[in-house]
């Protein structure tokens, strides 16, 4: 088996339980508040976190190089959170994915303000083609539009942002803090918030909490493998298996069925971020390469992202956020 092969397996497998802790989370969001989800997602994330934080080498203090740009990314990242949880919750499992997979096109948009890039024709041509496929998938005017759609589009323009910020600052701050200050952010908000929407759970629905923590955990450790065995450009395109993945158990536990025109402004979105990460994969390209170095999974604040777990890795594979 190539490392190519093996880098895309992983990461299809990765990718696979990164769906199931979404579909957990849209079963407990049946019954709890988006709120009540994304405080235990992150009480149960800190063992991981003081693991991690043992485990650093890197000496410094935890206060952030860049503050500003650290706060805009810690508010961007608790506004995703709560927003995610609460479209996984009230909408199709399929349709949370393509409305979010259109963030990789938002972060190529927002590199030309925040990191000075420039968009080329083709580039450009791709990133047009990518919002008309979510204007495909919402259908505005022909649908009613509720406040699913909104917290989706808005999962994806401020995970867009958050990630954005870290390809700018990332080189700077220390990954503790870049991990840390988000989930302490969503500990203290969305604790404030807690008693006004707080709802008993039983221990099962506890433990499904545990098992999203250690989902996450297994999902990103096998994302970094997959990006140490295969090339960036070839792992990369792997993080739109989820919608395949949310088709398949959004059929077999939620009695969904992505309709026609879902999928078809899912392909366009997908054709035009896979374009986008093929394009910026090439030897001879001048970009920065948001998108490769930042995105294979939004950041929602309530757990380790995969490039606090890994702070260095070979410079001919590209880091995931």
């Amino acid at each position: 088996m190539s490392a190519n092969v093996r880098g895309a397996l992983l990461a299809l497998i990765a990718f696979g339980i990164l769906a199931t802790h979404d579909v957990i989370v849209k079963t407990l969001g049946s019954s709890y508040s988006a709120f009540q989800l994304v405080f235990f997602s992150v009480l149960f994330g800190f063992p991981l976190v003081t693991l991690l934080l043992i485990r650093e080498r890197q000496p410094g203090h935890l206060r952030p190089i860049h503050p500003w740009w650290t706060a805009l990314r810690t508010i961007s990242a608790v506004i995703t959170g709560a927003s995610a949880f609460y479209a996984f919750s009230h909408l199709p499992l399929a349709q949370v994915y393509a409305i979010v997979f259109a963030s990789p096109l938002i972060i190529t948009i927002l590199s030309v303000p925040i990191l000075g890039e420039t968009i080329r024709i083709r580039r450009g041509a791709a990133v047009v083609v990518g919002l008309i496929g979510v204007l495909v998938v919402l259908r505005p005017g022909s649908v009613e539009l509720g406040l699913g759609h909104l917290t989706a589009l808005i999962a994806a323009f401020f995970g867009a942002l958050a990630a954005i910020i870290v390809r700018k600052i990332g080189q700077d701050e220390r990954s503790v803090v870049l991990m840390l200050y988000p989930m302490l952010a969503n500990f203290i908000v969305m604790g404030a918030i807690l008693p006004f929407v707080y709802e008993p759970m039983p221990i099962e629905h506890m433990g499904g909490f545990v098992v999203m923590a250690v989902m996450v955990y297994a999902g990103q450790t096998l994302i970094i493998a997959a990006y140490k065995a295969g090339e960036a450009v070839i792992v990369a395109p792997m993080q739109y298996s989820q919608i395949l993945w949310a088709s398949v158990y959004g059929a077999l536990f939620f009695d969904e069925f992505p309709d026609l025109w879902t999928a078809v402004g899912a392909l366009i979105i997908i054709g035009s971020g896979v374009y986008i990460v093929v394009r910026e994969g090439n030897p001879d390209s001048k970009s920065k390469r948001p998108v490769l170095r930042s995105r294979t999974r939004f950041e929602t604040g309530t757990a380790p992202r995969v490039r606090n777990l890994m702070p260095t890795m070979r410079r001919s594979r590209q880091p995931a956020e």
